[in-house]
């Protein structure tokens, strides 16, 4: 854990002036993937990784940022520019600007210094914890305290809009609402939400698997038109329908010859998906966790037959989790073609699982994986010096 005192030093290094820290933490979904932006269901947790901003308000328009993680800076002048994207990192908080500066919520400039330990690339939500910090700290200068659903929705056309990824709102939402020790059942829908307790019997492990593969986010947006591909298609006879979260299984089964192949595939596996996140939310509330375990399996082999956004080294990851002990159940988490896993292990065997998933999987592929043993954290929020 970093010490807010070595970030406020950091920060004078490189602006001068005494910055307030606002805090926000990347997520891992323990089941619902690729629902969010089909208006379904998920289950994330916010997990203690997280993206720092320390801040301090201009007196011009002026956002001036700087990352030590990249070595890099960005500066942009609101009062003369309309920003366009780069392709980088910078991308993200300014994005979140650009948008914050269309609401009405972005009054002042600022200098910020972005400092994260979310694994880029793992699937965690490196993105959306700092779209969430950079907003906090925009807002809270600007002197406007815009509430935490606005905020997240302003953070998901951020990424939308400016850097170009199609994504949902779970990662902004969970990243803000985030409960310690408690996962939420989220309806991507109407952004209501359920806590449910993670038991203290279980930890949540995550497997890093070192890869991702190029072609993930461009497959990612392909998903997204073939889901919405399935509900023009479907429209035609189910009336109403806004979103493949109001298809059911019978009426995709009646209807599948309105479908190609890959398209049916792609909405078997957001139907599906949906019910699975609901019978693991009733699991969790009488604590049936191999239950909760068994859905986990299910969703990984739809994600990797139906949706088919696995790879090799993710499915190999899962493989390897269900010949340790203690394990109740094992999947991808994230977009897919990379990143990692989520597995729910007894508290008693997650040490020994971290170690010897570590070297099975170095001894498979040469790659020398990182692994977590996480619990569900807070959500974003300033911190006290």
């Amino acid at each position: 854990m970093r010490q807010l005192s070595t970030i406020v030093e950091r920060f004078r290094e490189r602006f001068g002036g005494t910055p307030r820290v606002f805090r926000a933490p990347g997520r891992v979904n323990l089941i619902g993937e690729h629902t969010d932006y089909n208006d379904g269901f998920a289950m994330p947790a916010a997990i203690e990784f997280y993206c720092w901003v320390a801040s301090e308000p201009r007196s011009d328009r002026k956002l001036c940022l700087y990352s030590d993680e990249f070595s890099a800076g960005a500066e942009v002048d609101f009062a003369s520019v309309a920003p366009s994207p780069t392709k980088s990192w910078s991308d993200y908080p300014i994005g979140v600007a650009v948008q914050l500066q269309g609401a009405g919520f972005l009054r002042k400039g600022a200098n910020l210094l972005i400092e994260s330990d979310v694994p880029i690339g793992a699937g965690l939500s490196s993105s959306a914890a700092i779209e969430v910090a950079t907003a906090l700290a925009l807002t809270e200068h600007s002197g406007v305290h815009p509430d935490g659903v606005e905020l997240a929705r302003l953070c998901r056309k951020a990424e939308n809009e400016f850097v170009g990824a199609r994504v949902g709102i779970m990662d902004q939402f969970v990243s803000l609402h985030g409960q310690k020790d408690h996962a939420l059942l989220l309806d991507c829908r109407s952004l209501a939400f359920e806590s449910l307790a993670i038991p203290d019997s279980v930890k949540l492990v995550i497997s890093n698997t070192m890869v991702k593969h190029e072609l993930a986010s461009g497959e990612y947006n392909h998903r997204r038109a073939d889901c919405e591909e399935a509900v023009r298609r479907l429209s035609a006879v189910l009336p109403g329908i806004r979103a493949l979260r109001d298809v059911s299984l019978e009426q995709l089964e009646k209807h599948r010859g309105l479908l190609t192949e890959v398209i049916h595939k792609r909405a078997l596996h957001i139907v599906t998906e949906n019910a699975r996140v609901q019978d693991a939310a009733a699991a969790l509330r009488v604590g049936d966790i191999e239950r909760f375990g068994k859905r986990m399996a299910e969703s990984h082999r739809s994600l990797r037959d139906l949706y088919e956004v696995s790879c090799r080294e993710l499915d190999l990851m899962v493989d390897l989790a269900y010949q340790q002990k203690g394990v109740y159940g094992a999947r991808m988490t994230g977009g897919g073609f990379g990143g990692a896993t989520i597995n729910l292990v007894d508290a008693l065997h997650a040490g020994e699982f971290k170690e010897k998933i570590a070297k099975a999987y170095r001894h498979e592929t040469g790659l020398v994986p990182q692994i977590y043993i996480c619990k569900p954290a807070e959500g974003a929020g300033p911190l006290v010096s």
